[in-house]
């Protein structure tokens, strides 16, 4: 970064606490290093004219699968299909333009919203695809649709069924293969097409969640090696029972991520105390024990590693948190504070456990658009688990005002690179007990993406910090400072903001 050469940024309007009336900001090298009026703004190699563009700084994504999110983008997007029908005549159109020996990869069929819920067969698929193989992933990507040339590798394997819907370990089977069937260079290609969407979005920065089941060691080391060339920086996460060492030797920033306590809500195996609402399903899926959940902390904290959890359902969730009392007792509470673990998603959590989560000082790496999407009396959670829980669901608000820590992402392609919609989520939930303002959901997106990484100087806009930022154009208007995004009192939905410019530590990494 020591030949990046100092910008002057003029004639612009800067989110600031530090110099909330600035119209100018001068960065030499990485670093932000005058805020202060265009008219006394110093010299600089560059000067760019703003026209006018609100600064703000650049969004993190806390959780991503950049590989996945690639090829939805390139691949076949299955989130508008309303019926199993659509779902076939769907993958029938795409199949033609894809190789006879290759693999179709489709995501984010919700049968959840289709009248009739029961999705094609694995023989239907066949014939739909005229024989290529297909791996569909379900929209949580915690169970998949697969050809029958595909099932043979989950046979056998905990949520394997013939019938093609195959869900947590038989899924993991399945989606190794179609994965597997990329070569490196599809692989890289599609990871850097998500990084550059990210960076088109204003995100400067994200955090690629993996571990064996969600992804491989080469996906993995693929993505890291992207990191800030030209495009966002990737802090990876290898989410692996007792593998710090092993997270390390990969090149992680933590053992964190995808190391699964529980599966999804919408895969009916998220680990939850009363049974699903919706048919014969029991509590769903339990992977961890308290004890192993404790074992895996007490390895962070020897190797000083950054450790974590994917825990969505109540029962989950109570477990982690056992294991991080467990964990205490061994090695005190002021240390494993320190070590700003977090745990994923945190959908279905109460009073007593929010309490637990501020007590050992965990990080809540949550998505708000899951709620957006799924939440409310009427959609998806209502199904899984009836209204009542389904309302007390994703309490992001709640765990807020409680002092939990947050950190904002999208889950892509689980939902879409969206800041803005996510800030919208959090701060207008289905619940209104659980609003927080814009200016707190921006922040959960912003600095709480590097707080939950432990990267201290980054996230705001002042002398001295991070020269990491976006650059937006605000049709819908500016209010305190930030876009205008919620409607107004009839109900009017501003213009969402767009992206002109993206810098990440003083380099930009996209411009319109």
């Amino acid at each position: 970064m020591t030949n990046t050469p100092s910008v002057r940024y003029v004639n612009g309007r800067f989110y600031s606490a530090a110099e909330p009336r600035a119209t100018a900001m001068v960065t030499r090298g990485d670093t932000i290093a005058w805020l202060g009026d265009s008219a006394d703004a110093p010299s600089a190699d560059v000067t760019v004219d703003l026209d006018g563009a609100l600064v703000t700084p650049a969004f993190v994504d806390a959780h991503l699968h950049a590989t996945d999110t690639g090829l939805a983008f390139d691949g076949l997007d299955l989130s508008a299909v309303r019926s199993p029908g659509e779902l076939l005549e769907r993958v029938a159109a795409f199949a033609v333009t894809r190789p006879a020996d290759g693999v179709v990869h489709g995501h984010g069929w919700d049968e959840s919203t289709w009248a009739d819920q029961t999705p094609p067969t694995a023989a239907e698929l066949d014939r739909a695809a005229a024989g290529r193989r297909v791996y569909l992933s379900q929209a949580s990507v915690h169970s998949a649709l697969a050809s029958s040339s595909l099932l043979p590798a989950a046979r056998g394997v905990d949520g394997y069924d013939g019938s093609g819907w195959v869900r947590e370990a038989a899924h993991h089977a399945v989606r190794a293969i179609a994965l597997g069937s990329l070569t490196p260079q599809q692989r890289t290609a599609a990871q850097r097409t998500a990084l550059s969407r990210a960076a088109s979005m204003g995100i400067a920065a994200v955090h690629e969640c993996a571990g064996p089941g969600t992804s491989s060691e080469a996906d993995f080391g693929s993505v890291l090696a992207l990191s800030g060339q030209g495009l966002p920086q990737v802090f990876g996460f290898w989410g692996e029972l007792g593998g710090a060492d092993r997270a390390r030797e990969l090149g992680a920033h933590g053992a964190a991520g995808d190391l699964y306590a529980d599966g999804a809500l919408g895969s009916r195996t998220a680990s939850v105390r009363a049974p699903y609402h919706d048919g014969d399903h029991g509590c769903g899926e339990a992977f961890l024990t308290a004890e192993q959940a404790a074992e895996h902390l007490l390895d962070c904290v020897r190797v000083g590693f950054q450790g974590g959890f994917h825990a969505i359902g109540d029962a989950a969730i109570e477990t982690v948190l056992e294991g991080f009392a467990i964990a205490a007792k061994t090695v005190g509470v002021d240390r494993l504070r320190e070590g700003h673990h977090r745990i994923e998603h945190v959908e279905l959590i109460d009073k007593a456990m929010i309490a637990r989560m501020v007590e050992f000082g965990v990080i809540a790496s949550v998505q708000p658009i899951f709620d957006a999407l799924w939440g409310g009396a009427d959609r998806m959670y209502a199904q899984r688990l009836g209204v009542e829980r389904a309302l007390a669901s994703n309490p992001i608000g709640a765990m807020h005002a409680t002092g939990v820590a947050l950190a904002f992402g999208s889950d892509s392609p689980v939902t879409a690179l969206d800041p803005w919609a996510i800030v919208v989520a959090a701060a207008a939930p289905r619940n209104p007990r659980f609003r927080m303002s814009v200016r707190s959901a921006f922040a959960a997106s912003t600095a709480g993406g590097w707080r939950a990484a432990a990267i201290t100087g980054a996230g705001v806009l002042k002398p001295g910090a991070s020269a990491t930022f976006a650059a937006w154009d605000t049709p819908g208007g500016v209010d305190g400072g930030l876009p205008r995004l919620l409607p107004d009192v009839d109900g009017a939905e501003p213009d969402r903001p767009v992206c002109l410019r993206t810098v990440l530590h003083g380099d930009t990494i996209f411009e319109r």
